[in-house]
């Protein structure tokens, strides 16, 4: 069959996107996701997107990780969804929707795309690292060599080691540049590779961050190998809350394959 997508970027961290609101797209198919996700084979992308209709929000978002399997919840991806929607005038300047996480809103400014993410009370500091959930699991620690990181061999080693074994973990590597400036590189699982970014990836980092005293600011700007991007939240007396995850999102080109 012939299917027409649509391909988003948001600080490098790149998506196939598909109107499936008719339900055309073989959502079982996992060989042919892998093979859309595919740099060379296929269009290329760290994830492929689906934006389905919702009888209460604006619209669904399904996401799968490059390897084919559905994921948990993907940031960037919520960004660029908003600004796909957008596109399509189901929304305007603001939109809610469903991920796997629960519901979200968005709000889009021109190329900003605002997203607010899940309230996140269970932090774990550990001596070498932070381990949270925000909305997919993440692993975070402190590096001051950040530049010369071998991310994909050493990112692999955390993410399939105990304690995360099977299930695996995303795995963030930070360098604190000020009180409120953070570098981040991410291993993604799903990809199996360093990404350019990593929306939940910088809201854990800075998070943790703030967690474990690295700063006392409640908006932080992370840079990412793929762009800056800002995480604004309010810490409450069992966490964080009215965390929102902000940057660019952007249309690249549409095709049909």
């Amino acid at each position: 069959m012939q299917l027409t997508f649509y391909k988003y970027q948001g600080t490098g961290n790149d998506f196939v996107m598909i109107d499936n609101r008719q339900q055309v797209f073989d959502k079982t198919d996992t060989k042919q996701i892998a093979f859309l996700c595919d740099r060379r084979f296929g269009i290329g992308a760290d994830g492929l997107i689906l934006l389905e209709n919702h009888d209460v929000a604006d619209f669904r978002m399904v996401y799968y990780n490059a390897d084919g399997n559905e994921s948990s919840m993907c940031g960037n991806g919520g960004r660029c969804i908003a600004a796909f929607a957008k596109y399509l005038g189901i929304v305007e300047d603001s939109a809610t929707f469903e991920a796997i996480d629960g519901m979200h809103e968005a709000t889009i400014d021109n190329a900003i795309v605002s997203l607010k993410m899940q309230d996140v009370s269970d932090i774990e500091n550990h001596n070498s690292h932070v381990f949270l959930d925000t909305g997919s699991p993440h692993h975070v620690q402190l590096e001051s060599q950040l530049d010369q990181l071998d991310i994909k061999v050493k990112g692999s080693e955390i993410r399939y080691g105990s304690p995360y074994n099977e299930a695996g973990s995303n795995v963030n590597f930070v360098n604190k540049n000020s009180d409120d400036n953070f570098s981040v590189r991410t291993y993604e699982r799903g990809v199996e590779d360093e990404t350019l970014s990593c929306g939940t990836g910088v809201t854990a980092v800075a998070l943790a961050m703030h967690y474990i005293g690295e700063t006392e600011k409640n908006t932080i700007t992370l840079q990412t190998q793929g762009g800056l991007l800002k995480v604004s939240f309010q810490k409450t007396d069992n966490g964080y809350k009215n965390i929102w995850l902000i940057g660019p999102a952007t249309q690249v080109f549409k095709g049909e394959i």
